[in-house]
């Protein structure tokens, strides 16, 4: 009989598909960071990769970008005279994200949420540390797909429902595997 060296099937098994792990010191005051980083990516690995590939960290789509901003409104009725007094620039992070720790981008695929104003191609900013409240409209997971919905809980159970005639409710059984990832709080769309 053999002992030590390496055995098949043998060790701790991987939290993270068949990625390889690695052991690293991080300061203290980040592990909660970084632990929730990993949990959801763990939650991302779940999710069909054709579906993962639209999901994007907030810091990487809106990296300090900012632009500038005139003093004078744009009035949508009567031309007014224009004038040239740049006020300041807006940092599009601050402008928009709330929390920019929970909040991460995904880009919208269908037309399910048309009447919301929410359209195919759109990107949404969706904040993890809202709280799903009924109405809401939020960005969820039902047995491994990705939905946007309007969030609805009556005591009947939850459901989840478009914004488009064309489709119909989704009914969220209670042995689901569902969560919802976050709160929607802002939709970017390209006018055209």
């Amino acid at each position: 009989m053999t002992q030590g060296g390496k055995r098949e099937g043998a060790g701790r098994k991987p939290r993270f598909g068949a990625d390889k792990t690695v052991a690293m010191r991080v300061p203290e005051p980040l592990k909660p960071l970084l632990d929730q980083w990993l949990a959801d990516y763990r939650s991302l690995r779940t999710i069909q990769s054709s579906q993962a590939e639209d999901f994007r960290t907030l810091g990487q789509s809106l990296s300090a970008l900012s632009l500038p901003l005139f003093a004078s409104r744009v009035p949508a009725g009567a031309p007014v005279p224009a004038d040239d007094l740049r006020e300041a620039d807006i940092d599009l992070n601050t402008l928009l994200v709330r929390r920019p720790e929970a909040t991460f981008m995904v880009t919208v695929k269908g037309e399910s949420m048309r009447d919301a104003a929410i359209l195919d191609g759109d990107m949404l900013l969706v904040d993890r540390s809202i709280e799903p409240k009924n109405g809401k409209i939020v960005v969820a997971v039902l047995n491994g797909e990705l939905t946007v919905k309007r969030l609805e809980k009556t005591s009947a159970g939850i459901r989840l429902l478009p914004e488009n005639p064309d489709y119909s409710p989704i009914e969220v059984p209670e042995d689901a595997n569902f969560f919802i990832w976050g709160v929607v709080t802002r939709v970017i769309h390209k006018v055209e």
